[in-house]
C-alpha cells in the first residue's frame, strides 16, 4: 500500500532542496516559467539533468512543446522571484530584465547559476512529467562573491546559516 500524499509530502519536505525557476518559450515565442524544486543532475557524460513538472502547472503545455529549457538557481535573496514564478499568472516575466540564452530559453538576471538544456526525453511520472535535458550552456557566480542558494525546507524558504568558502584546488 502506497504512502498517502500528505505523508509523502511531509517526508520529502524534510529534504532541503535548492529553489529554481525553470524557463522556456512557448510556440508563439513568449517566455514561460515556473518555480521548481524537483530538479536533479542525472549524468556527467553526457551532462544530463531532470526537471519534474506538474501536469496542472499553468505553463505545462509550453514545456511539453518545447525543445529546450533553462534552470535558473536562485540566490538566498531572490525569494521574490520564487514567489513571482510560483503564481498561476501569465505576467510572471513582467518587470524582469531576462536575456535569451543560447537555446532562446530565458536566463534570469543575477541568479546564482543557470544551465540551459535541450530536451532529450520526456517520461511519465504520476501527476508529473519528467523532462530530461542535455546541458548545452551554463554560468555560475564565483563562490567568492559570498552568495548562497535559496532553499526550500518543510514548506518554507530556508538559507544556509554559514557562508561557504571556496575549497583550495
Amino acid at each position: 500500500m502506497a504512502l498517502d500524499p500528505n505523508g509523502f509530502r511531509e517526508v520529502m519536505g524534510s529534504l532541503a532542496t535548492g529553489v529554481t525557476v525553470v524557463t522556456t518559450r512557448d510556440r508563439q515565442g513568449q517566455p514561460r516559467g515556473l518555480t521548481a524544486t524537483a530538479v536533479c543532475s542525472v549524468s556527467l557524460m553526457p551532462p544530463l539533468l531532470l526537471v519534474c513538472i506538474d501536469h496542472t502547472a499553468d505553463c505545462y503545455e509550453a514545456f511539453l512543446g518545447a525543445d529546450a529549457f533553462a534552470v535558473n538557481l536562485l540566490r538566498d535573496d531572490q525569494e521574490h522571484l520564487s514567489r513571482q514564478f510560483a503564481r498561476k499568472d501569465a505576467r510572471k516575466f513582467e518587470g524582469i530584465a531576462y536575456r535569451p540564452g543560447l537555446t532562446g530559453a530565458p536566463i534570469l538576471p543575477g541568479v546564482l547559476a543557470h544551465v540551459e538544456c535541450r530536451v532529450q526525453a520526456r517520461h511519465p511520472g504520476g501527476d508529473h512529467t519528467i523532462f530530461v535535458g542535455e546541458a548545452v550552456d551554463s554560468g555560475v557566480v564565483p563562490v567568492e562573491d559570498g552568495r548562497s542558494p535559496l532553499l526550500h525546507f518543510r514548506g518554507g524558504y530556508a538559507r544556509i546559516a554559514s557562508r561557504l568558502r571556496a575549497e583550495p584546488s
